[in-house]
């Protein structure tokens, strides 16, 4: 990829009036992240989604602060003119406004984020706003609210009835009036999905599983590349099994190992027979 320009939130609103989709993936490691900057990856969440992906947790609510703040400072070195947004986890700003804004400092000190991103309508408004009053950009995220799983009943879609499509509209109004710059809509009806677009003035609206109408897409990495084996979601295409490939890999170094055709010459290391033969005199043998 040839040198860019540090994504800012100017350029989104462009590429967004201009008509051009933003391409957004989450990222949790700094390999990974190098190979999104340099795929020209416009965005990167730093998303609580890593309690499963990277850490084995069944669901995001395990997740911490410091959690979060290693990874996304790893995915900064990364990729370094990505916009880069980190994932409020469970409970760091749910209880005040002012827990809110310190955790939501954090990633921007300490982590170097470009911006945040926290779950909830209406409820979560007053939490939007005193973030963004702090001057931090922020994201809501409506639809499919990973930490709120229990509540919606499970992994499943969100606002199929007029009633429960009619709320989530007016969840995205209360946080586009508390001063978000983006909402991500996760598993909502398409249609839904570009009601809510059409709708925006000065926020954009991002889709995951939502449809194509919205200012940019979001996938999970792990779920594009089958990294990810307890389940796969329909909203996933999988650009290229990379677990396949990997696991096979394994396969393939176990057997060769127990069949001692690995090491092979060219994976070790020798010295000179003079200073072999040296060595072994000095050991008396």
């Amino acid at each position: 990829m040839t040198e860019r320009k540090k994504i800012t939130l100017p350029y989104l609103f462009q590429k967004a009036q201009e008509g051009e989709p933003i391409s957004w993936l989450t990222c949790y490691d700094y390999p990974t992240a190098y190979l999104q900057e340099q795929a020209g990856v416009e965005m990167i969440l730093v998303g609580d989604s890593l309690g499963m992906t990277m850490l084995g947790y069944d669901t995001t609510l395990p997740v911490t602060m410091d959690d979060m703040i290693r990874h996304a400072a790893a995915v900064r070195r990364g990729a370094p003119t990505a916009f880069v947004v980190g994932d409020m986890p469970y409970m760091s700003y749910q209880p005040s406004d002012e827990i809110a804004v310190k955790n939501a400092g954090r990633f921007m000190a300490e982590a170097g984020c470009d911006a945040i991103k926290l779950e909830g309508g209406q409820a979560m408004a007053p939490r939007i706003r005193a973030i963004v009053d702090a001057g931090i950009p922020a994201i809501g995220h409506l639809g499919l609210t990973p930490q709120s799983v229990s509540a919606l009943g499970g992994f499943r879609l969100q606002g199929k009835s007029a009633v429960l499509a009619k709320k989530i509209v007016d969840d995205a109004k209360a946080l586009e009036e508390a001063g978000a710059f983006a909402i991500l809509l996760e598993m909502v009806p398409d249609r839904l999905c570009k009601i809510i677009t059409e709708r925006a003035k000065n926020t954009l609206i991002f889709s995951l599983g939502s449809g194509p109408h919205a200012h940019g897409q979001l996938l999970i990495y792990h779920d594009m590349f089958g990294l990810y084996p307890k389940f796969k979601p329909k909203m996933a295409k999988v650009f290229g099994n990379a677990g396949e490939v990997i696991l096979n890999g394994l396969k393939q170094y176990v057997s060769e190992v127990k069949s001692q055709t690995f090491p092979a010459p060219e994976n070790w290391f020798g010295m000179p027979e003079q200073e072999y033969e040296e060595l072994l005199k000095m050991l008396g043998e």
